[in-house]
C-alpha cells in the first residue's frame, strides 16, 4: 500500500471535461451559481451541480451559502497556480468557430489568472516593470527594488498593506499562453484591482478575459510605456 498523496484522485477529477471547464471558467478569482457555470460547461444545471459537488469534496472548489443559493470559488490560490501549470503544458484547443477563434483571442491578450493578471498585458507589464528596474527577478519570485516601492507609492499601491497580507507577496506565475512568468501574489492582485479602479480594464462577461479601456491604453503606455 503507497503511503503517498493519492494523486489519482486529484487527476480523475481534473481529467472530465466538463469539470476541467468549470474549473477554468473559475480562474476569475470570482463567485458563481451552479447555473453560471453550467452555461459557460455548456451543460444543464443538474449536470453542473453534480460535477461542483465532486470538486467540493475534492477541496478544489469551495462554496459559500447566501439564502436559498449558493455561490462557487477555488478553493484558494494554491489550486489556481496548479490549473495554471496544467494549461500550460496543455494542447491548445481546437477552434470550431468564429465566437470561439475571438474568445480565445480575448484570453491570449488579457485576463485574469485568479486574483492577477495574465495573457501579453500580464506579460508585458512584469517586463516592463523588470526593464525599469522596479522589479528583480530571483528564482521563482520578483522583488521589489527600492526604486520600485517609489514607483508603486506614486502609482497609488500601498506596498506595506499588501506585504501585512497572509500570502504570497510577489510570487512569479508561469502563463500559460505566453509560456513565460508573470507577476502574481498579493502586488499582482494590488496592480489588477487598481487597474480595474482606474477604469484601465473592464471585465469581459462569461469569459475570464478583460478588455483595455483607452483610458488604459493612455495610462499603461504613460505609466508602463507599453502599447496594447
Amino acid at each position: 500500500m503507497s503511503i503517498n498523496p493519492n494523486v489519482a484522485e486529484v487527476a480523475a477529477l481534473l481529467g472530465e471535461t466538463s469539470r476541467a471547464t468549470i474549473l477554468t471558467s473559475l480562474m476569475d478569482g470570482r463567485f458563481h451559481t451552479a447555473s453560471e457555470l453550467a452555461y459557460m460547461a455548456a451543460v444543464t444545471p443538474q449536470t453542473a451541480s453534480f460535477h461542483l459537488a465532486k470538486l467540493v469534496e475534492g477541496n478544489l472548489v469551495k462554496v459559500e451559502k447566501q439564502g436559498r443559493h449558493r455561490y462557487f470559488q477555488l478553493e484558494g490560490g494554491e489550486v489556481a497556480r496548479i490549473l495554471e501549470s496544467f494549461l500550460a503544458i496543455s494542447p491548445p484547443p481546437e477552434v470550431r468557430s468564429l465566437k470561439q477563434s475571438n474568445q480565445v483571442k480575448l484570453l491570449q491578450e488579457a485576463r485574469t489568472c485568479y486574483d492577477h493578471l495574465a495573457g501579453k498585458l500580464g506579460i508585458n507589464l512584469t517586463e516592463s516593470m523588470l526593464h525599469s528596474g522596479y522589479l528583480k527577478k530571483e528564482e521563482r519570485e520578483f522583488i521589489v527594488t527600492p526604486t520600485g516601492e517609489q514607483f508603486f507609492t506614486e502609482l497609488g499601491i500601498d506596498i506595506g498593506k499588501l506585504k501585512r497580507k497572509r500570502r504570497s507577496f510577489s510570487h512569479a506565475c508561469l502563463d500559460w499562453s505566453e509560456r513565460q512568468h508573470h507577476l502574481a501574489g498579493a502586488l499582482g492582485n494590488g496592480l489588477m484591482t487598481h487597474f480595474f479602479d482606474l477604469g484601465w480594464i473592464v471585465r469581459v462577461p462569461s469569459i475570464r478575459a478583460v478588455k483595455i479601456t483607452d483610458k488604459g491604453k493612455i495610462g499603461f503606455k504613460q505609466k508602463f510605456n507599453i502599447n496594447m
